[in-house]
This record gives structure tokens, C-alpha cells and sequence, in this order.
């Protein structure tokens, strides 16, 4: 850096100097350059000085110029991107200050012609330099980087003319704000709506997270936060919802008279109705105390414990007997073979001297069927058969089935006897059950009724690897029993070698280790499969191709990806670490091309090759992410001349949503010299077993369900696989060639698809005795380090699911704290950066509220009572009771049980068109999926009786076998709000509205909200928005998406999920009328007639009249659906008939006829005039008289406006050849109003003097109008 100064510093001390800054060669050490020239600078008592950068130069010089032109600078013709250096100067420069204590100096940073006060480096520096009564000025330019070296020449120009850098001002400013952000303890957050912030948000964005702040754009609103921001923010949408609600006046006053008469009587018979709750609650005193007496029956122990000896003794005998035949004797050696037999009398002692132990062992090794056999056996053979009770827990139902079908037959018995299950819909258990086997939910209803367990003397929990939420749930609830029931034996079962996670959460509890059956496979990574196959990648051939449908997917990996996601950023940080060297530059070149995005369907066709040329015989089974990618890859292979050849290539597909009878064939053997190559879905999601299966392809990713907690969204999307789960695929190989009768394929239609049956099993344990296998081989399409890098196992699904049916049932176990409690599992939520809280127990507590199954306090109310009977999700639950309050339960029971499993309506891929069409067909133009399977069920029913189920089902694309699950639901959810006293006995009775279609979905409304979105319709198209997520789409399968338009504002649905985008599912149409009385609270807004929903994300505007009937209706509902809850023999539709009478007229009559406005809440009240006179709540009497006559049939009226003399408008509507003339006003609009109340008064036979001037209401519809309806009604019969 170079100075020029020929002047003494001394000379100059007290008199004004000026310095021009600029760069005149790069210098590697800027900031000890800087202050060099910094301290001389600041000992005068007046400078000023400018700032000037070339391109490309980091550095700064100092130049001294004659005062006469100081600030004199020209800007560079070519001037184009922002200079830097210039902050760090300033920013040195004050530091330096500080540091010599210039206390009577003043600074003023001035850029270009602001003031010095607006600039932002100006506020930075301390106030003793702000403040200052002395007069020194310096001058900050702060200008563009040079493409040329700058002149001496160019000093002549003006320096005012010099435009600054608006980007790195903003930048400068936004660094200021979000200091002051951090520095403050009220302010959590910076909104602006400024474009110039819209413009540089991108800098913006990263300063903030730079500073550790968060930010997002909202459309056009900038905001930053201290804390994480979702996706979408209601309260910066401008358009949100804002509904501007019209219905018939003859509707209003209809209902209005309803609701006026239920109060009257209601006023009436208050007296009455407070004796009559008195005289019930006094009987439900006795009542109880009646029961209480019944529970505290005296019993003889000692009697009793005579009969249980005496049947410890019978039970022994028999047990002996079937030992010592020859069937016992040989299952007897069966079992002996097994690997768990030989660790038995360890096992035994050890779950005798320890109250929990904690087992692990692999597949197959006999744990689930042979250790609660073992401790049943003991017990009985020690006499104490009788007084043992074992219950086992497995986290699917056809686990809990098959597992006791194969005990009760390594016993010699029936099942249902000794030996037992329970699941939901099933069960077969008898008074001599000892050995139960059954789902994690059944035992935790057990624990909600009997909390300590009583008689249970054992509890094995099978599978707690799989960490399920029932059974993290269940941990807990168990860890806090076994203080209380010291004589409990718990034993923990895991097929995974984390047996330590479980014994430090139960204090150290002993493990015990099963060695398993080893199998000889072996693993080939991507780098090892690129030199097998000699496949090399390119950045062309990893694009997948989704077909013509799809092609956007095909597309979309094109795209350059803007930011990282879960999957590229592991792979980037693995790939990082490793170097290859041991393989060829071929395959090298081949890996630094890899795109971890894709699938690689080119790369899994040319292993498949492969193996079909190369490899021995034997089954090909290829995991994939989902049913797009499985059909996707089906339709490319079957193009192939290799692998879609039938002759040599049998190519099967396996997905939940199939047809049992087409996954039925996976199993089956290929015919001679073919071979099988199955599609599915990964193994973590299906758990399928195939007993030829001899070569695994793992594509290495999975679409996990997680949920978003902060935008309150569940997320299907594909990531990496655990560790654990790529190991799964290595087990599919062990359990091939297994001899001996095929068994029967079961199906769980919860939970996928699962065909370990009786002999399955028998083949699982004659394999290992055998002991003759050929090595299986496992093809990862990554590479190995990446396989290191994925997390050793699938995270809880407790930390990747919704709480709030977990949250329920943890209240109703009446724990004060839903946190606290759930802060006690083996891996705890946490709370999130910058939350307080736990962000998925907070939405849980949130939903419950907003259903009433809270209470403000968090405790349960009579309607989360009933829902924790249920098993079923809250929502679900409310709206089966709601069915049943308002006696359409039929309908209602149907869709409840419909959305409980798996959609019935079979989706097939070559007959997607057909099968849309069927369905369709069952939704009649209800605009409903929820009629649509209420429709089809009864179809089914009624096919069913006349013995013709079957071709009812395949004619409609319809699973026979959900159809049977739905209907066993039915039936058990019947029964249990039938044991609460919420369903009479006569069928009639409870069914009769089910009829009134209007009130099914408003009941649907109940218990879906607040799933509801708006629907806007566009020029061409619609648009759905939800509070949540803004912009939603519709599931394709959906019936609502095959409509242009939708006649309904709302639609409630019942599922939503993120993948690309949020799509929602299972659908309904609903009124505005309906959303308002069966949906959340309301609340006033500040204009009359202005209600507002959901915190105010949804407005309505009305009639003030109207409004305040919504409200007294909705209120006086409310009040009397509690008291039903409280008391379930009140018949409210007697009580309250003309209150239920008002509502099944509103929701019967509303005919959608307002529309949707964005932008109305903030506008101003306007004030009454004679100007609205025919209009309610502002509305334009234009609109008012297109309604009518578009109603009638006719064309919409024609306005001609003509300018006055007197500087007025006069305005003409015709319609019918008939003309109407307004009066003269200040502006066309007005004048155009001014002609349709004209013509209003005519059709209606009303007019300025025959209607009171403070009368606001619209009159009626009489003459006029009705001779142009009945002229059309004439006119189309004569048509027809």
C-alpha cells in the first residue's frame, strides 16, 4: 500500500485533512496495512476520506489529494459487482477508534446522498462518537469493483453522481438487524415485505445462518427467526382463505324460528330438566355403589387354592402323557435340535433369579416358540401349573397367530386351550389358558384397565428390536410396574445384537445370548458389482425412466439439485474418506460418477443380466423403495430381449397393494429351466420370507414414513436403509430350498404380508438341521462406505410418527404430564433448536384440544373418555361416536372401519383407468371417497347374499379381503359403543338419519377436522390449501380428482402426507354451513358479521344476523352433545328436537353460494347508506341481480355508463329487453350499483319508498322474479 503525503502530520493537527482511498497494488497482509495508515488518521481532529476498489483487489491504499476536490471520484464505466473491502475498512477504522478513547469526535458514514443517520456502518459506532458536539466527517464510499485500473484521469467527475452498491447496503442493513435480533429478549423475529429483501434474500439467507439464525421466504414476505421456521406461514399468506358466505333468506328465518323455539322451550323447562339430571345423577351414585359392593365379593383363598392344585396336578399328568407318546417323542427331538434348547437350563435359572433379563438371538433360532414353553413346562411340571400365566407380546397379529397354532401343536393340543391368542378382531382363549400369545396394543388394554397385571406371572416381549411405538409404549408402562409387582418376571426377546440399549434402560438387567444357524453369504458392494458386471456409470445412464406418465420424474433428475438432502450428503461425506485404490480406474471413473438420487434401473438390469448368464439357478429377489419404481422397472425389464423373454424369465412383483391371488405366485416354483425375478418393496417394509431365493439385489433405500413435527406433516420419502435392515436382506437367503409341504400364504391387511405359517416353521428348523447349503449371494448398489455410514438401526417409530393417539392413551392411564412420561422411554424425544418443548408431544396435546379430548388443563373429558375405549385414532373415534349421537351411525361405522385398514379399492397398473372409473361410479358425484366406500361395502353385502361376493369384487376392482376385515371392525367397534351405552339396541333407531346425506358429512366433518382445505377455483383448474402446508394436491386415486370442478368451498380429508409435494386422501366435499357448526371453534373478528376458525387462518363473512345465529346454533349444539356424553341414556333428539331439527335444515340447505376473497379482513367497516340498501354485509348488488337471473336461466345483464355534464355518471342495466336506469353518482362503479337496485326493486316489487330507510335486509323474491322462473321451469319441461 502506498501513501502520498508530502504534508508534516504536525502541521496539520487541528485543521481539516482529506484522504482518498483507493487500491494501487494487491498486498497479501491487508489488516496490518490498514492500520498503518488508521492511527494517523484518527489523531486529527477533522478527515475525511473515500473509498475506491478495483476488480480483483483484496487489499486497500491511501492517497492524499488536494482538499479543494476531496470526495471528487468518477465511477467506472464498467462497473458491475460489489466491493467488500470497503466494510472491512470502515469496520477497522472504528475499531481503532475505540480502541485511542476518541470520546469528542463524531463520525458520519455517509454513502452516496443519504443521511449520515440512515446509513448502517453509522449506527455501529459508539454513541460517543454518534453524539459528539466536535465536527468530523467521514465520507464512506462504498463502490464497484473496477474491470479496468483505476485513472488519475477520472478524479474530475462528482462524487454525488457515484451510485452505491444496493445489494451490499441491504446486506449491511439486514447484518445490523439481525444483531440487534440476537441482542434483544422480546423480539424473536424480522418480517419484511420490502423487494429489494424478496432480491437478496439469498445473501440474506446465508448471513442469518451464518449468525445462527434461521430465515425463509413466504411468497414475498423475508422473515428471520430465532427459531426453526416451517415450510408455510398462515398469518403472511395473503390469500388464505377468506369466505364471504351467502344463504337464502327464507333459509335463515327458517332456522332462526328453530333455534328461537328450542330456547323458549328450553327457557321453560329448565326447572324440570335441572331435577331430572339431579334424579340421574343420584342413580348413577347408587349405581356405582352397587358395583363397588359387587367387586368386594369375599372368596375363600384357601378353597381356591385347592382347586388350582388339583389342577397343577392334572396338568402335569397331561403333559407327562404326551411326552412319553410317540408323537411327543419325536417333536420332543425336533426341539432338541434346535440352537435355544441347548442354553434351556441357563435360561430357566436365569429368568428365576433376575425380575428382567434380556435375550437376543438370531432368526430361527427357537426363541419365540421354545422359551415361554420352556418356563410353561417348568411351572407345570414343579405343580405349579395352575398358578402360572404367561402373556407374550409379537408386533404383528399373523406373528401372534401362527406363533401360538405352532406351541399348541408342539404340545399335543387344540388350540385354545393351554395354549391361546388374542388379537384385534380374533382370538381363541379359554378359563385354561396359561400361555398367551397377542399383539403389544391387547396387553396395553389390559394395563389401561388393570395396571398392575394382576395374576400375571410372566411377560415375554418378543421383537423389541423392531421398536414399535406400542412396544416403546409398553416399556415404559411396564418399567413403572415392576417396582409394584416385585413377583413379575419380564423377558425381553431381540433378533439384534442391541441387547445393551435394553438392559441399561431396565438398571443393568443380565443378557443372554442364543447362537443362531450360520449361513454362508456373500455381500458384493458397488464398487465390487462394477467390476463383477464391468457395467460402467455414466451421468446419462443412472437417469430412471418413469415412463410417459411420470415423465416429470425423469425430468426432475436433469434438474441441478439446489440444496443437499439426507441421502446425497451421507454419500458425499463417505465417498470423501475412501480412495478406491485396489480397484480399477474403470471402476473409479465409474463411482465418481454414481447418482446416490437415483434407483439405477439400467445399472439393477445389467447385474440382473449377470446373474442369469453367469450365476447358478435359483430365484432373484430385488428390493426396491415403492409400487412407482417396481412398475416402472417391470415395464423396462420386460422390454428387455433377456429378462422379458417368458420362455427363460418368470418377472414377478410383490407390494402390499396387490391382490392376494397375485401374491400368492412369488411362492410358487417357476417351471423347469426358468427363472423367478420378484420386485419388491424393501425388507424392512414387507418382512417376506421365499424359500428359492438364492441372489438379493438391495438398492439400498427405503421410503421411511417420518413425521415433520414442525410443519406438522408425516413425510414419505426415500432414504438409506440401517445397517440392520440391509442385513435383513442377507436373511431372505437363508430360508431357500426348504423341503417339505408348501405352506399356506396369510395375509395381514394392517400390516403387509407375512407367510410364516405351521410349515414355514418346520422348514426353518429342518434347514438348519440339515445343514446343506449352497452360498447365497447379496448384490448393495453402493458402495461399502457408505453402508458403514448408515445408522446402525431404523429410528423408534415413537420419534417418527404422530403422538396423538400414544398421547391419549397416556392420559387415560392418568399420568399429569404427557412430557415427563414419555421423557422416561428407552429413546425419548427431543426438543428441537430454539424450541421449548417437545415439538410432537406439543401438536399432539394441540390436536386433542381442538377435538375436546382435552381439557384447557390437559385432563380428559367425557369425549376423550369414550376415544380411549376405542381402538382406533382419536379422530376416527370421534366421528364413530358423533355417528351415533346424531343417529346416521351405519354410514358412519362403515367409513371408520373402512379407514382403519388398508384401502379396499385395488389399484392394478395396467387397469389404473378401469379402476378409477369403478370407483367413481360408487361415488355417484357426491364428491366424496368416503361415500364411495360406504357405496361399494354395501354393494358388497348385498353381493354377499346373493352369493356372488367374488365377481362383485373383481368387476370393481375391489380386495374381498378388506372388504371381510371391515366388516369384522363393524362389528367390534358396534360392540363396544354399545357396552358404553352411546348405541341403542334397535338398529332403527340409531340409523334413523342415515339417510340425510347433508348430516353424514357434516359427522365427517367432525372427525376429520382440522383436516380441511379450501378449495379455489381457478380459470382452469382448482387449487387446495391447508393450514399446515399452504398448496396441497389430490391423490390420484382420489374420486375428487377426477373432477374439473368441485361444488363444495371445503374438503375434509382424512390423511395427508409430503412426498414431492403434500397430497391429501380420502376426501369429502363439504358447506360452508357445515364447517362452521361441526368444525373448531369460532371466535369474532372485528368487523360485524366476521367470524373467524382455526386462530384465524379461515374467515367468514356474513350478515351480522347470520353470524349471530352460527353462533347461538353452534353453542346450544355444543352444550347439548355434552350432555349426551354425560349422560348416554339422555335422548337429545327428543330434548333437543327443534334445536336438531334447525340443524338438518342448515346443513341440508346450504347450497354453496358464497365465494371466496382475499385481502377483505383488513378493509374497513363501511358505513350504512342507501347505496348497500338490497346488499347483506357489503355485497354488490351487481352480483345479487347476476345470481337471480343466472338462476333463472337467463344471460347475465348488460351495464352501459354515460358521462354527464355535470361531471356525474349515469349508469343502464337491460336484461330480458328491459332497461333500468340508476341515479346520477360520483363515479362508474356507483352508478352501475345504482342501476341493479333499479332493477332489484322491480323484480322483487320493492323500491326506495315503500321500505324503511334503516331496514339493511334484502327483501323478498316475489312477482317479478317468479314469472322469469316459471317461464324457464315451462320452457325446459317443454324441452324435455
Amino acid at each position: 500500500m502506498k501513501i502520498h503525503n508530502d504534508l508534516d502530520n504536525s502541521s496539520y493537527s487541528s485543521i481539516p485533512f482529506s484522504f482518498n482511498i483507493r487500491v494501487v497494488r494487491p498486498n497479501p497482509k491487508p489488516i496490518r496495512t490498514i492500520k498503518r495508515w488508521v492511527d494517523p488518521i484518527l489523531t486529527r481532529r477533522v478527515f475525511f476520506f473515500t473509498i475506491q476498489t478495483p476488480l480483483r483487489c483484496n487489499t486497500l491504499g491511501c492517497e492524499e489529494v488536494p482538499k479543494q476536490s476531496k470526495g471528487v471520484v468518477k465511477q467506472h464505466r464498467n462497473a458491475s459487482t460489489t466491493m467488500r473491502n470497503s466494510k472491512l475498512a470502515v469496520s477497522l477504522l472504528v475499531a481503532r477508534a475505540k480502541s485511542l478513547q476518541l470520546h469528542h469526535h463524531t463520525c458520519h458514514c455517509v454513502a452516496s446522498s443519504s443521511s449520515p443517520a440512515s446509513t448502517p456502518l453509522f449506527r455501529f459506532l459508539p454513541s460517543s462518537l454518534r453524539n459528539s458536539k466536535s465536527l468530523v466527517s467521514a465520507r464512506l464510499f462504498s463502490s464497484y469493483y473496477s474491470l479496468e485500473q483505476f485513472s488519475d484521469d477520472e478524479y474530475d467527475c462528482d462524487f454525488e453522481n457515484q451510485q452505491v452498491s444496493s445489494t451490499v447496503a441491504n446486506v449491511d442493513e439486514w447484518k445490523w438487524k439481525l444483531s440487534m435480533l440476537l441482542r434483544s429478549e422480546k423480539e424473536q423475529e424480522i418480517v419484511s415485505r420490502d423487494r429489494k429483501d424478496r432480491r437478496d434474500y439469498e445473501q440474506i439467507a446465508n448471513l442469518a445462518k451464518r449468525m445462527g439464525l434461521y430465515s425463509e421466504l413466504f411468497g414475498k414476505v423475508v422473515v428471520a427467526s430465532k427459531v426453526p421456521l416451517p415450510n408455510y406461514r398462515p398469518d403472511l399468506d395473503d390469500k388464505r382463505p377468506q369466505r364471504e358466505l351467502v344463504i337464502p333468506l327464507s333459509l335463515q328465518r327458517r332456522v332462526e324460528g328453530l333455534l328461537q323455539e328450542y330456547l323458549d322451550r328450553l327457557q321453560l323447562n329448565s326447572a324440570k330438566t335441572n331435577e331430572s339430571l339431579d334424579d340421574v345423577n343420584s342413580a348413577n351414585q347408587v349405581k356405582k355403589l352397587d358395583m363397588d359392593e359387587s367387586d368386594d365379593t369375599f372368596v375363600d383363598e384357601s378353597v381356591m387354592e385347592k382347586v388350582l392344585q388339583k389342577r397343577s396336578l392334572r396338568m402335569r399328568n397331561m403333559q407327562r402323557a404326551w411326552q412319553e407318546s410317540p408323537e411327543g417323542r419325536k417333536m420332543l427331538e425336533f426341539r432338541k435340535s434346535l440352537p435355544s434348547f441347548m442354553e434351556k437350563q441357563g435360561l430357566l435359572q436365569a429368568i428365576a433369579h433376575n425380575q428382567v433379563i434380556v435375550i437376543s438371538g438370531e432368526t430361527g433360532c427357537g426363541k419365540t416358540t421354545q422359551l415361554p414353553q420352556y418356563v410353561l413346562e417348568s411351572e407345570i411340571e414343579s405343580g405349579r401349573g395352575a398358578f402360572c400365566s404367561i402373556i407374550c407380546t409379537q408386533p404383528r397379529r399373523i406373528s401372534a397367530m401362527t406363533v401360538s397354532e405352532r406351541v399348541s401343536a408342539e404340545r399335543g393340543e387344540p388350540l385354545g386351550e393351554t395354549v391361546g391368542f388374542k388379537v384385534r378382531l380374533e382370538g381363541m382363549k379359554g378359563k385354561n389358558t396359561h400361555l398367551l400369545f397377542c399383539t403389544s396394543g391387547i396387553l396395553l388394554r389390559r394395563l389401561l384397565s388393570d395396571r398392575n397385571l394382576n395374576g400375571i406371572t410372566h411377560v415375554f416381549v418378543d421383537e423389541i428390536h423392531e421398536r414399535g411405538m406400542n412396544e416403546d409404549f409398553l416399556l415404559i408402562v411396564l418399567k413403572d410396574l415392576l417396582p409394584r409387582r416385585r413377583d413379575l418376571r419380564l423377558v425381553l426377546m431381540s433378533a439384534t445384537l442391541n441387547a445393551e440399549l435394553f438392559s441399561n434402560y431396565f438398571g443393568g438387567a443380565p443378557t443372554f445370548q442364543i447362537p443362531g444357524f450360520t449361513y454362508p453369504v456373500r455381500a458384493h458392494f458397488l464398487e465390487d458389482v462394477l467390476e463383477i458386471t464391468g457395467y460402467k456409470l455414466t451421468s446419462f445412464n443412472q437417469i430412471d425412466d418413469y415412463g410417459q406418465e411420470k415423465l416429470w420424474k425423469t425430468q426432475k433428475q436433469l434438474a441441478p439439485r439446489k440444496r443437499k438432502n439426507q441421502i446425497t450428503s451421507l454419500v458425499e461425506d463417505a465417498l470423501s474418506k475412501s480412495s478406491f485404490e485396489n480397484y480399477s480406474s474403470r471402476a473409479r471413473d465409474s463411482l465418481a460418477s454414481w447418482a446416490p438420487d437415483c434407483i439405477g434401473f439400467n445399472l439393477i438390469e445389467a447385474v440382473l443380466c449377470h446373474i442369469c448368464r453367469k450365476e447358478r439357478p435359483g430365484a432373484v429377489l430385488v428390493f426396491m423403495t415403492g409400487w412407482e419404481d417396481i412398475s416402472s422397472l417391470r415395464d423396462q425389464l420386460k422390454a428387455h430381449p433377456l429378462l422379458g423373454d417368458p420362455n427363460r424369465i418368470l418377472l414377478l412383483t410383490c407390494h402390499g397393494s396387490m391382490a392376494t391371488s397375485e401374491q400368492k405366485l412369488i411362492f410358487e416354483k417357476p417351471p423347469p429351466n426358468i427363472r423367478k425375478v420378484i420386485l419388491a418393496t424393501n425388507m424392512a417394509e414387507a418382512s417376506i420370507t421365499i424359500n428359492d431365493v438364492v441372489f438379493v439385489v438391495d438398492c439400498g433405500k427405503a421410503k421411511e414414513t417420518t413425521y415433520d413435527a414442525l410443519n406438522n406433516t408425516p413425510c414419505l420419502l426415500p432414504s438409506w436403509i440401517s445397517q440392520a435392515s440391509a442385513q435383513q436382506a442377507k436373511y431372505s437367503l437363508w430360508w431357500r430350498e426348504l423341503s417339505g409341504k408348501k405352506g399356506k400364504v396369510q395375509i395381514d391387511d394392517t400390516r403387509g404380508l407375512f407367510p410364516i405359517t405351521i410349515e414355514a416353521w418346520a422348514r426353518i428348523y429342518r434347514r438348519g438341521r440339515a445343514g446343506r447349503v449352497q452360498p447365497g449371494e447379496c448384490y448393495h448398489l453402493y458402495p461399502k462406505c457408505v453402508y458403514e455410514a448408515f445408522s446402525e438401526y431404523q429410528l423408534p417409530e415413537l420419534l417418527r410418527t404422530p403422538l396423538n393417539s400414544l398421547c391419549l392413551q397416556i392420559k387415560s392411564l392418568q399420568v399429569e404430564s404427557i412430557g415427563e412420561f414419555l421423557s422416561a422411554a428407552l429413546q425419548a424425544p427431543e426438543p428441537r433448536a430454539g424450541v421449548v418443548g417437545l415439538a410432537e408431544v406439543e401438536n399432539a396435546i394441540g390436536f386433542l384440544k381442538m377435538i375436546g379430548a382435552l381439557d384447557e388443563k390437559e385432563n380428559l373429558t367425557n369425549l376423550g373418555n369414550f376415544l380411549s375405549m376405542l381402538p382406533v385414532d382419536p379422530k376416527l373415534g370421534k366421528m364413530l361416536i358423533m355417528g351415533a349421537i346424531f343417529r346416521c351411525f351405519d354410514p358412519v361405522l362403515t367409513i371408520v372401519a373402512g379407514l382403519s385398514v388398508r384401502d379396499p379399492f385395488l389399484l392394478p397398473q395396467d387397469k389404473k383407468d378401469l379402476a378409477g372409473t369403478a370407483k367413481s361410479r360408487f361415488s355417484a358425484k357426491d364428491y366424496s371417497d368416503h361415500m364411495a366406500l360406504v357405496r361399494a361395502y354395501e354393494g358388497w353385502k348385498d353381493a354377499e347374499r346373493e352369493g356372488s361376493s367374488y365377481e362383485y369384487c373383481w368387476r370393481n376392482f375391489l380386495s374381498a379381503q378388506t372388504l371381510q376385515a371391515i366388516h369384522s371392525l363393524r362389528k367390534q367397534f358396534s360392540f363396544i359403543l354399545k357396552d358404553a351405552g352411546l348405541v341403542d339396541a334397535d338398529a332403527s333407531m340409531i340409523n334413523k338419519l342415515s339417510h340425510n346425506q347433508s348430516l353424514v358429512r357434516a359427522v365427517i366433518c367432525s372427525g376429520l377436522f382440522p383436516g380441511i382445505a379450501s378449495v379455489v377455483h381457478r380459470e382452469t383448474s382448482m387449487s387446495f390449501k391447508t393450514m399446515d402446508d399452504g398448496q396441497v394436491l389430490l391423490y390420484a386415486n382420489s374420486v375428487n380428482a377426477r373432477y374439473q370442478t368441485i361444488p363444495y368451498p371445503w374438503l375434509v380429508f382424512g390423511e395427508k402426507v409430503k412426498v414431492n409435494a403434500v397430497f391429501i386422501r380420502d376426501s369429502t366435499g363439504v358447506s360452508d354451513s357445515i364447517l362452521i357448526l361441526f368444525g373448531g371453534a369460532l371466535s369474532n373478528g372485528i368487523q360485524a358479521g366476521h367470524l373467524k376458525m382455526l386462530d384465524g387462518y379461515v374467515d367468514f363473512f356474513m350478515d351480522p344476523n347470520l353470524a349471530d345465529c352460527y353462533l347461538k346454533l353452534k353453542e346450544e349444539l355444543n352444550k347439548l352433545i355434552q350432555k349426551k356424553l354425560e349422560d348416554p341414556n339422555v335422548d337429545i333428539h327428543k330434548e333437543g328436537k327443534y334445536l336438531m331439527l334447525a340443524v338438518q335444515e342448515l346443513v341440508s340447505g346450504d347450497q354453496c353460494e358464497g365465494r371466496f376473497v382475499f385481502g377483505r379482513e383488513s378493509r374497513k367497516p363501511k358505513a350504512s347508506n342507501d347505496e348497500n340498501k338490497f346488499t347483506k354485509d357489503g355485497t354488490n348488488p351487481k352480483s345479487l341481480l347476476q345470481t337471480l337471473l343466472m338462476r333463472a336461466g337467463h344471460s347475465p345483464p348488460k351495464y352501459k355508463t354515460k358521462h354527464l355534464k355535470t361531471n356525474e355518471f349515469r349508469a343502464l342495466v337491460e336484461f330480458k329487453g328491459m332497461q333500468f336506469v340508476g341515479k346520477p353518482k360520483r363515479n362508474k362503479q356507483l352508478a352501475e350499483r345504482d342501476a341493479a337496485i333499479e332493477a332489484l326493486a322491480w323484480l322483487t316489487h320493492t323500491s326506495d319508498n315503500n321500505q324503511h330507510e334503516d331496514d339493511n335486509s334484502p327483501p323478498d323474491v316475489t312477482d317479478n322474479m317468479l314469472k322469469l322462473l316459471g317461464k324457464r321451469r315451462k320452457s325446459k319441461r317443454r324441452h324435455d
